[in-house]
């Protein structure tokens, strides 16, 4: 484990980041900004390693080109309609940093765009915390929130988010990397399995219109593994940037009485390299990086253009505060939120 500085905001706030190993060669480096996972490289099942996320190799691209890669989104990772909900009858407002008409990622200056503290950090497992004040984009409350990285066995990377609350408000992290398993330019190639049988259908703007749609016969249909890379009936690439209900049948124990359950797995026929997503969350969003073009280099100088990289993010289903009936994203004193998930890589 090492620590060094990374980087230094305009107002002259450092920003530090740790490296992380674990003794099977896996290595991650995580930074305050962010709470970002900058960089993650994995040994192959063949010999040699492979870096499995998008990044930056310096701090200034990040406040100013990234779009949330590696970053901790919060206070509500997704979107909230109009920035408007309702908690115990009082009206709150957020920030619309989306078209102008919706609220993305907590509001435009989310949790994933601002420093975080390291609080703890030793050779396999960082610790870092954020405080949310009361009304901070318009959210209630004040929010204490922490966030752990920690590389388990040869090549498991675990995330554990929990937050606190002094007044009742609404709670939805996710995490944000870009995944890649191999040097492709794209990830159409890679195989995607998703287990759900269900997404969530959305607007042109990608709000979610409060009902469920069966996988079956579309092109949502992961449930077996296949290729990212799908035509629409025009002939056009079909993109995907949409939510699934996870069936959460294959499950396992975690900490503190929670229930991981497996989410998705991502494979590269290139490399070899597969990764398992479980989470303790109800539902996955997927965003294959259609829109990513980024004007700086990244990690090893390597270009990240459309698709680049693939966010596979546990998390509750968008718009869940205007939308009951489904899983509750509602906070109350004495009360603590807990997200557990990992990204599980191998042969």
């Amino acid at each position: 484990m090492t620590k060094s500085l990374f980087g230094t905001l305009e107002d002259g706030t450092p920003i530090h980041e740790v490296v992380l190993h674990s003794p099977g060669g896996t290595e991650a480096r995580v930074m305050e900004w962010g709470a970002v996972l900058r960089d993650l490289v994995v040994p192959l099942p063949g010999g040699g390693r492979q870096r499995v996320v998008l990044g930056f190799p310096g701090f200034a691209d990040y406040p100013a080109h990234s779009p949330h890669m590696g970053a901790i989104a919060g206070r509500f990772a997704n979107r909230i309609g109009g920035g408007r909900f309702v908690l115990d009858g009082i009206s709150h407002r957020t920030p619309l940093n989306q078209s102008g008409r919706h609220s993305l990622h907590g509001g435009g200056h989310g949790f994933g765009k601002r420093p975080w503290t390291l609080i703890h950090h030793d050779e396999a497992s960082v610790t870092l915390a954020l405080v949310s004040a009361d009304g901070d984009a318009g959210y209630p409350g004040t929010l204490r929130v922490w966030c752990r990285y920690s590389l388990m066995g040869a090549a498991t990377l675990r995330l554990e988010l929990s937050a606190t609350t002094d007044a009742p408000t609404i709670v939805n992290l996710a995490h944000h990397s870009y995944f890649r398993l191999d040097d492709s330019p794209d990830i159409l190639d890679h195989e995607l399995e998703v287990r759900a049988n269900l997404t969530t259908p959305v607007d042109a703007d990608l709000i979610p219109d409060g009902s469920l749609a069966d996988v079956a016969g579309t092109p949502f249909d992961f449930r077996k593994p296949r290729p990212i890379r799908f035509a629409a009936a025009g002939g056009e690439r079909f993109w995907y940037d949409h939510n699934y209900v996870l069936r959460r049948d294959r499950r396992e124990p975690a900490a503190a009485g929670l229930e991981l359950a497996h989410a998705a797995t991502l494979r590269s026929l290139r490399s070899g390299l597969a990764m398992q997503v479980w989470t303790t969350e109800p539902a996955l969003q997927v965003y294959d990086g259609a829109k990513l073009d980024t004007p700086v280099p990244g990690l090893g100088g390597v270009a990240y253009g459309p698709n680049a990289g693939i966010a596979l993010e546990p998390q509750h289903v968008p718009d869940s505060p205007n939308l009951p009936h489904f899983p509750s994203t509602v906070l109350r004193p004495a009360e603590v939120y807990r997200q557990v998930s990992e990204f599980r890589f191998g042969a």
